[in-house]
C-alpha cells in the first residue's frame, strides 16, 4: 500500500500546510519508491532518484479519496483501492510523490480557479490565473515546490497552465499512456500529461511514462509554422515565431522552415467541417474559421462524453458548483446525440489530414494560447462568443482532435508576462518531439535573451 487509509478531508493540519505553498495542494503526503528500502547504491541508479512530484487530484492513490476538485464528489466516493499505474511507474523509477494538487471542478475549466479549495497562485504572474484544469500541478512546478508533476489534458488542461505559468508542459499522443486509475472526462481526448521546468527532466519523465528507451535525437526534416494562427496572438512575432525560427536556423539551417496557412489546409482536407461552419461562424469572415469550427466539434464531443460519464452523478447528488461551472455542466447535460456522428467524422478526417501534412521527423508550430494569462476573476475566459475565446480553443483542438503529441515551450516574459509556443508532432512521435525540444534548449535561451535585449534597448 502506498498511502494510509485515513479520512483526507478531515486532516486540517495537512490542509494548512498545503495552503502555504502557493495554494497548489489539496493534500500533502509522502509516497516513496517501493525500492527505497533496498540498498542505497541500487536506489541511486534509478533514473528519477531524489526527485519529487505532485499529482492532479484525478489520479487514484491507494487509501485516498480521489476528489475531482469538488467536495461533494469526495463525500460520495470511497478511497481508492489501488494506485494509478502512471504514479506507480514514477515511484518505481525513484521519484517521491508529495501530494495531490488543486484543479478546476471535475477538470472542466481552463482558468484554474476553484471556489472550494482556492486558486493556486501563478508564480510567474500572481495577479493572473494559473490556467486549468491542472492548475495546482503547474503551480507546484513553476514555484519550485516539486521537480515535476502530473496532470491530465483533455482539451488543453496541461498546455494552458504550462503556458501561463512559464514552464514546459507535454500532452502525449492519445492512447500511448495508460489512463487506468484516472477519473475520465472524455475518453476520446483524455491523456496523462506532465510539467517540468527544463526539457531534460521533461524528457526523462516522458521516457518513464511512455516506456521507451533514451535514443539519439532524429534530425528534423521540416518545421511548419502556421502563420495564420500566429496572426491571432497578441504578441510581437519576434517574441514568438522569431525566437523559434532563429533557433531552428542555427541548429538545422533555414531550409527546414516552411510557413503555411493551417486554416486553408483544414478547409481543403476536412470536408465534414462544413456541417458546423454556419452554426459557429455565420457569415463573418475569420481567416481561421475552419479552426474555430474544429474546436466547436471538439467541445461538443467533450460535453457529450462528460454527460455520459458523470451526468447521472450530477443529477443525483446535485453538487455545489461555482456558478460558472454550474452553467458549463448544465450545458453539457443538455447535449444530445445530434451532430455527434459529424464530430467523429471531423475527428477522423482531421487526423488523416494532419498525418498527411506531417512526416515522422516533421513538426508543426502553433500558438499554445492567443495571449498572456487573464487577470484573476476576469471575464476573458468566460464568453465563448468572444473572438479571443474562439482562437483560444482553436489552437488547443489541433492536438486534441488529431491525437497528436504537443509540447508547450516557455519563451521568457514579455511586458512581465509569460510567453510560449507549441510544437506538434505525429501520433506516436512523442520520443522524437521530446528529444527535439531538449536539443533546442540552448539556442532557444540565446534567442530569448537577444529578443529581450532588443526590446529593453
Amino acid at each position: 500500500m502506498y498511502g494510509s487509509s485515513r479520512d483526507r478531508w478531515r486532516n486540517t493540519e495537512n490542509m494548512a500546510a498545503a495552503v502555504s505553498q502557493c495554494g497548489a495542494f489539496i493534500e500533502k503526503f509522502v509516497l516513496k519508491s517501493p525500492s527505497s528500502s533496498s540498498s542505497s547504491s541500487s536506489s541511486q541508479e534509478l533514473p528519477l532518484n531524489g526527485l519529487t512530484f505532485a499529482v492532479k487530484d484525478v489520479f487514484d492513490v491507494e487509501g485516498y479519496v480521489t476528489g475531482f476538485g469538488n467536495p461533494d464528489w469526495a463525500r460520495t466516493h470511497s478511497a481508492a483501492t489501488s494506485t494509478a499505474p502512471a504514479i506507480t511507474a514514477l515511484l518505481r523509477a525513484g521519484a517521491t510523490c508529495v501530494g495531490k494538487t488543486v484543479l478546476d471542478e471535475m477538470a472542466y475549466g481552463v482558468s484554474g480557479e476553484n471556489k472550494h479549495y482556492g486558486t493556486p497562485t501563478n508564480p510567474s504572474a500572481p495577479d493572473r490565473v494559473p490556467g486549468g484544469s491542472s492548475s495546482g500541478s503547474a503551480v507546484a512546478v513553476g514555484a519550485g515546490i516539486v521537480d515535476f508533476s502530473l496532470g491530465t489534458d483533455t482539451g488543453g488542461s496541461v498546455r494552458i497552465p504550462a503556458s501561463y505559468c512559464g514552464i514546459f508542459g507535454f500532452r502525449p499522443s492519445h492512447g500511448v499512456i495508460e489512463t487506468t486509475g484516472v477519473i475520465p472526462m472524455a475518453q476520446s481526448f483524455d491523456t496523462i500529461g506532465w510539467f517540468a521546468r527544463d526539457p531534460v527532466l521533461l524528457n526523462q519523465v516522458g521516457r518513464i511514462l511512455l516506456q521507451i528507451p533514451q535514443t539519439d535525437p532524429l534530425r528534423l526534416s521540416r518545421i511548419i509554422i502556421a502563420e495564420d494562427c500566429f496572426n491571432h496572438v497578441s504578441l510581437p512575432s519576434d517574441r514568438t515565431t522569431g525566437v523559434l525560427a532563429n533557433s531552428v536556423k542555427k541548429l538545422f539551417g533555414g531550409d527546414v522552415i516552411r510557413k503555411t496557412r493551417l486554416g486553408d489546409y483544414v478547409v481543403q482536407n476536412v470536408p465534414s467541417l462544413k456541417h458546423f461552419r454556419y452554426k459557429v461562424i455565420g457569415n463573418q469572415d475569420y481567416d481561421t474559421e475552419s479552426l474555430v469550427s474544429l474546436s466547436y466539434s471538439m467541445r461538443l464531443l467533450v460535453r457529450y462524453q462528460l454527460k455520459n460519464n458523470h451526468g447521472e452523478w450530477v443529477r443525483t447528488v446535485k453538487p455545489d458548483f461555482d456558478l460558472r461551472m454550474s452553467e458549463r455542466v448544465q450545458g453539457a447535460l443538455t447535449t444530445t446525440e445530434k451532430d455527434i456522428e459529424h464530430c467523429h467524422s471531423v475527428k477522423t478526417e482531421f487526423r488523416d489530414a494532419l498525418s498527411a501534412l506531417l512526416g515522422d521527423c516533421e513538426i508543426l508550430a502553433i500558438p499554445t494560447v492567443p495571449g498572456p494569462p487573464p487577470k484573476l476573476q476576469s471575464e476573458a475566459l468566460v464568453s465563448s462568443k468572444s473572438f479571443r475565446n474562439r482562437s483560444y480553443f482553436s489552437f488547443l483542438s489541433v492536438a486534441a482532435l488529431s491525437g497528436f503529441c504537443q509540447v508547450s515551450i516557455p519563451l521568457g516574459n514579455h511586458d512581465g508576462l509569460p510567453v510560449s509556443v507549441s510544437l506538434v508532432a505525429k501520433l506516436g512521435s512523442d520520443g522524437f518531439l521530446l528529444n527535439f525540444v531538449e536539443s533546442l534548449d540552448e539556442t532557444i535561451k540565446e534567442q530569448i535573451e537577444m529578443a529581450e535585449q532588443l526590446i529593453s534597448s
